[in-house]
């Protein structure tokens, strides 16, 4: 995008919301870079440099614009479809493998050398794998710094920073502002942080803002995180979706709830380190860097699904937080009904989850891991035989790591070795392709819902028929799962009205 100088021109004459997060425009006469719906006064061309992220302009010198701030925009759509080398470069680093393990360590979950990795990213985006991590870092820091009232030393650690001396040239760099006057300027407006709360368990507690791109539709997406929630693991409460998350620091529990302009995070975390993850985790699994307009053009193309699209525009695709348990549970949801799959799925979590404590809420453990479900016998499984045994299997291929459960996983290749695992299909495959690895283009076509929606669009119900009638919603046949989907009165497609847990 940032190479189209006509187009990124019209975005910013424009204000257009659409591109924030394609782009970023660095303005060489001052030295601030912005992003395309920045509310300032449009500079002149001939003073403007495009740049694909905002590490490509910190590292050009560019300092973040304390308008628009360009460093919280959502994130490019471009990462979560691309299945190439940098684009699952882009989303381990957004789940912060660079910050825990390093470039080495990103390399080594690529299967690439280094050289190869930073080559790659440099040439695409303008930055190294480092310097756009240091990007999220700083992003963390920002929000640490003027959402709290935590010592700068601790919101240095909490947000990835090796040292002090680190923290504050990163920050002094990026913003133009020391961290002191970061929070003294905050202050100033009369939005002074307050302290993370302490229960007594070691939750450390803050509140934000996750932007998406409009239009967006959350019913379908919360309803279906709603009405599949594992009990213990995740509830409805108080017009909120909140589950636990298992995250490298220790247990999370976030609490996610749509508003006209933003979703509501409500983070409680063992460990402040983990916010960047957390928060990558929470916008993966309501899908809100996708660029919805794109999608509903290309699927309102289609006069049988046009009425669809038009009528609900902005639908995104519900994923996971896990995707080692997300394999678990279509699995353990393999021709039963959504109930039937939520009690299994809650037993288990019940017997085999690590305990969690939630003061005032109904969750109580994190979904076992592959490790312990291994432990469990046959009496922990009240299903066929058959199905147990594919359990089993899934779970030694998870254990033994033969299965890339990461975000930078390759999507052909998890498709192979998750479709070699006895006993899992055609839908388990591409249910898993769609909401565990992002594939825009997974499409479960064997799936009932789909087969009764095709069915009434006037789609022969076979499944070769079907799946030749969905070649006109490529690339973006998971978000046409969506749209079938909601044409039924499954519970999943709107919001609760009242508690589930």
């Amino acid at each position: 995008m940032h190479t189209d100088t006509d187009a990124c021109l019209r975005a910013v004459r424009s204000r257009d919301a659409r591109f924030d997060g394609w782009f970023v425009t660095g303005v060489r006469s001052t030295g601030i870079y912005c992003r395309p719906s920045c509310p300032a006064t449009p500079p002149k061309a001939r003073n403007i440099t495009f740049l694909p992220t905002a590490a490509a302009a910190q590292s050009a010198g560019f300092r973040a614009c304390k308008r628009c701030r360009p460093d919280a925009s959502p994130g490019s759509p471009e990462w979560n479809v691309r299945a190439d080398l940098v684009g699952r470069a882009m989303r381990l680093i957004g789940d912060g493998v660079v910050d825990r393990d390093g470039v080495t360590g990103l390399a080594q979950r690529l299967r690439y050398s280094v050289r190869q990795i930073e080559r790659a990213v440099q040439a695409e985006l303008g930055a190294g794998p480092l310097a756009i991590a240091r990007a999220g870092r700083a992003q963390s820091a920002r929000i640490l710094i003027e959402t709290t009232t935590l010592p700068l030393a601790q919101v240095a650690h909490a947000s990835g920073f090796g040292s002090i001396r680190a923290f504050n040239e990163a920050v002094q760099e990026v913003f133009a502002m020391t961290p002191s006057q970061l929070r003294a300027a905050k202050t100033a407006r009369g939005r002074s942080g307050t302290s993370p709360e302490r229960d007594p368990s070691p939750w450390q507690r803050l509140s934000l803002r996750l932007p998406f791109r409009a239009p967006f539709h959350p019913d379908n997406v919360f309803g279906h995180l709603a009405a599949t929630g594992v009990p213990g693991v995740e509830e409805w409460r108080d017009g909120r979706y909140r589950r636990t998350l298992d995250l490298p620091g220790g247990p999370c529990i976030v609490e996610l709830s749509p508003t006209p302009d933003h979703v509501r995070a409500d983070l409680a975390l063992t460990d402040l380190s983990d916010l960047t993850v957390a928060v990558s985790r929470c916008r993966w699994l309501l899908d809100l860097d996708c660029d919805p307009e794109a999608v509903d053009a290309a699927l309102a193309e289609d006069p049988q699904l046009a009425p669809l699209v038009r009528r609900t525009p902005g639908r995104r695709v519900p994923r996971t937080v896990d995707s080692r348990e997300m394999a678990i549970r279509l699995v353990l949801g393999q021709q039963v009904s959504t109930k039937a799959a939520r009690t299994h799925a809650g037993r288990l979590a019940a017997t085999f989850g690590a305990h969690v404590d939630d003061p005032g809420g109904g969750l109580t453990r994190l979904f076992p891991g592959p490790e312990a479900l291994l432990t469990a016998g046959d009496e922990s499984f009240a299903m066929p035989v058959t199905r147990r045994e594919t359990i089993r299997s899934l779970c030694r291929v998870l254990s033994q790591g033969s299965l890339d459960t990461s975000a930078g996983a390759d999507r052909e290749e998890a498709r192979r070795v998750l479709g070699d695992v006895p006993g899992i299909g055609p839908w388990t495959v591409e249910s898993y392709a769609m909401r565990a690895l992002g594939d825009p283009d997974a499409f479960p076509g064997t799936d009932l819902g789909v087969r009764i929606a095709a069915r009434a669009l006037g789609i022969e119900d076979k499944p070769r028929v079907i799946e030749s009638a969905s070649a006109r919603w490529r690339p973006w046949r998971s978000y046409a799962v969506q749209h079938l989907w909601a044409t039924g009165d499954h519970e999943a497609n709107k919001l609760p009205e009242e508690d589930i847990s």
